[in-house]
């Protein structure tokens, strides 16, 4: 029964392009279920993909939620269990799959925490430029705010992606899908300055390193030491709100739309395959609305 789920795994890898982390979250979802199965009384056990039934996977739905795990969690386990069963059926495995007629639970959703445009300004102020880290972690701050990127794929740029003729970055977001997205004045000089005076000193000689932010070892930076970073300055001047590298990407998006840009802009700039993922930032801005109204006006 791995062996299919394997055969699914590279279909993902391959036909649709889908990242590392991507790819471990479906092995560790399809592995957890395949567990389950394998830990069913000998009766009940199911001796291939064929034997599984409906039955099966309500239980372990059931199993999931007797453990507590968020809804979240279940709705994403179970929506790579239907996704698996659908591979199994277009590739002659199955004459049907029994998640087929399934609904997936629905997952709880959270209105995406985000900081003020002064509790940004007062962050992407807190490097000092004067030394190389600090240019690094002033470019950093100011491209996520500029570009609304996610951390997987601004630790992913290598120095090529980015034009400072242009004022554009270009990042491969999820499923290998290319973006190009524009970047103002302050992120462009923050990254000039970076590439002509701070990251040639973390490189440091014979170093032929082709990321974009490295960390003092002169090696690619990662999404770990990214988030510490961030951590550290948020303590610094003291912003009180839970804040996470995800948090600029959440405040960009709020904040475009807050200032007037159109849905299918910030859409297209968050790297979203569906509308609906990005309306969720209208939500946000409707709340700030009704809070503005409340405060306002004059007999509310």
């Amino acid at each position: 029964m791995q062996e299919q789920i394997n055969q699914f795994l590279e279909f993902l890898e391959v036909e649709k392009g889908y990242s590392t982390n991507t790819l471990a979250a479906y092995q560790n979802d399809l592995g957890q279920f395949l567990v389950f199965l394998q830990q069913l009384s000998e009766k009940e056990r199911p001796k291939d993909w064929k034997n599984v039934t409906r039955d099966h996977i309500i239980r372990y739905i059931l199993e999931m939620k007797e453990r507590e795990y968020a809804s979240s969690t279940v709705a994403r386990k179970v929506a790579a269990v239907k996704s698996f069963f659908k591979f199994l059926e277009e590739t002659g495995h199955l004459n049907s799959s029994p998640a087929k007629e399934l609904e997936t639970p629905r997952a709880e959703k959270h209105l995406p925490a985000t900081i003020s445009a002064e509790d940004v300004d007062r962050l992407l102020a807190a490097p000092s430029e004067s030394t190389p880290a600090g240019m690094r972690d002033r470019a950093m701050l100011e491209l996520l705010y500029a570009t609304g990127l996610r951390v997987s794929e601004l630790v992913a740029l290598n120095v090529e992606d980015v034009n400072i003729a242009e004022g554009t970055v270009r990042c491969m977001g999820k499923g290998r899908k290319e973006r190009v997205l524009p970047i103002y004045d302050r992120a462009r000089e923050a990254l000039t300055q970076y590439l002509d005076k701070g990251r040639p000193r973390l490189l440091g000689e014979g170093n032929h390193e082709k990321a974009l932010f490295l960390n003092r070892r002169g090696t690619r930076l990662t999404r770990q030491g990214l988030w510490l970073i961030i951590k550290r300055y948020v303590q610094e001047v003291n912003i009180k709100e839970n804040v996470t590298p995800h948090t600029l990407r959440h405040s960009f998006a709020t904040h475009m739309l807050r200032g007037g840009a159109d849905l299918r802009a910030v859409q297209q700039m968050l790297g979203h395959a569906n509308i609906s993922t990005t309306q969720i930032y209208t939500q946000v801005t409707n709340e700030r609305m009704r809070e503005v109204y409340d405060e306002t006006h004059p007999r509310a």
